[in-house]
């Protein structure tokens, strides 16, 4: 039941080494039926809410509000004087793959889970045969006692666990986690870095504890820095090698800029809607109804113009926004129907996703929403900028204040 077959798949369209393929495992039926009682079980039995800024594989979350979480903290402290905000997008190093199992079944039992489940899990998790097949050729097996396979139903559950503890030191850095995507949030006054520098040598430790490795050459700093002739940052070092520094990083799939503009975010979503449209064009050519274009625009089209919409449509600018029309006008030709505008859909998304946030006193965005003595309204949040009252939190307090 534990015997696994791994599946080399290209990351991109140019592999130039190993290291660009994933290794996916492909494991019995059987077995991921079982995986998944399990893994109701030790939902049922540890409380996830220990570790509140994990926004992977727990309900009412989304990688929508990992990311809002990171722009919201870096908008707010940019509302202070002398202030800038760094940004540390980590990468591991095959993380799945390298979870210490003992290291994990520490933490599994000081988190509540029984002795007879943590031993489940830890001969789950070893001497599990394995093999790799290239076509119709298989390597010789071996045995691992290392890592949990990808693919493995269980593999993205056990890894948030045992990372529950990766915490910020310092109140001023803020650490927000979808998975093993890892964010590092240093917010900044009067040029005093010491915090933040501290927050990453104390990530650095922490990965060492853990036996995970941080991939410097992919992992990214943004630096968002609106003070005036102040751009002389030092560099920040991770196991010797220094951090690049870009202007623009696609974090959980959503472009974001150090300048904190949504262009290059809106200008790759116009073009992906661009390309499938040209398959709605060839549906229409074959004779399809309007029912059928219309479910294809919404969940091949519409799906991507709308992706994460809540972060940055409010922050757009009007030559974006118009962008987007123009995707809708151009379906709304080809499929002879009325659609509604990006602007409605972020309207109706941005209220309903505030609903569930303040109906779940877990959520980390819940203490945002405080409502006024009278509770009918909300009180709403100060902005001294216009990128801070065009974005999710303080535009969601307004449309449940408006409704």
């Amino acid at each position: 039941m534990k015997t696994a077959t791994i599946i080399p798949v290209p990351k991109s369209s140019a592999v130039t080494g190993l290291n660009d393929y994933r290794p996916v495992a492909l494991t019995p039926i059987v077995t991921k039926c079982f995986e998944r009682l399990v893994q109701t079980h030790i939902k049922a039995t540890i409380n996830v809410t220990v570790d509140p800024h994990q926004y992977a594989y727990r309900r009412n979350r989304s990688t929508e509000d990992a990311i809002s979480s990171v722009v919201h903290t870096a908008l707010t402290h940019l509302e202070q004087k002398d202030s800038y905000v760094r940004m540390l997008f980590v990468d591991f190093t095959s993380a799945f793959n390298t979870m210490i199992p003992q290291t994990l079944i520490t933490k599994l039992s000081s988190l509540g889970l029984s002795s007879s489940m943590c031993n489940w899990v830890l001969d789950f998790l070893t001497n599990r045969p394995q093999s790799v097949r290239i076509h119709n050729i298989s390597s010789t097996t071996i045995t691992l006692s290392t890592g949990s396979p990808q693919g493995c139903v269980l593999s993205p559950l056990l890894f948030t666990l045992l990372t529950y503890d990766c915490s910020p030191i310092h109140p001023g850095c803020h650490i927000v986690k979808f998975a093993d995507d890892t964010a590092v949030v240093g917010c900044i006054t009067n040029r005093d870095e010491s915090n933040y520098r501290q927050e990453v040598e104390h990530l650095e430790g922490w990965c060492r504890e853990n036996n995970l490795c941080i991939n410097v050459k992919k992992t990214k700093e943004m630096i968002v820095d609106f003070r005036r002739g102040h751009h002389d940052h030092l560099p920040l070092h991770i196991g010797g090698s220094e951090v690049e520094v870009v202007d623009s990083y696609r974090y959980l799939g959503v472009h974001l800029s150090s300048n904190l503009t949504w262009s290059n975010n809106t200008s790759t979503l116009v073009r992906k809607a661009h390309q499938r449209l040209y398959f709605l064009r060839r549906l229409r050519r074959a004779g399809l109804g309007r029912a059928v274009l219309t479910s294809f625009y919404r969940c091949v089209v519409e799906s991507v113009v709308c992706s994460s919409i809540n972060v940055w449509h409010g922050s757009c600018s009007a030559a974006d926004r118009k962008a987007l029309q123009r995707v809708v006008k151009a379906a709304q030709r080809i499929a002879g129907v009325s659609l509604p505008s990006t602007t409605d859909i972020y309207t109706s998304r941005c209220r309903k996703r505030a609903t569930c946030i303040r109906k779940d006193p877990t959520h980390p965005a819940h203490a945002l929403f405080v409502p006024l003595p009278s509770g009918r309204r909300l009180r709403s949040i100060k902005c001294k900028t216009t990128r801070l009252r065009n974005s999710f939190i303080p535009e969601a307090v307004r449309l449940l204040n408006s409704n």
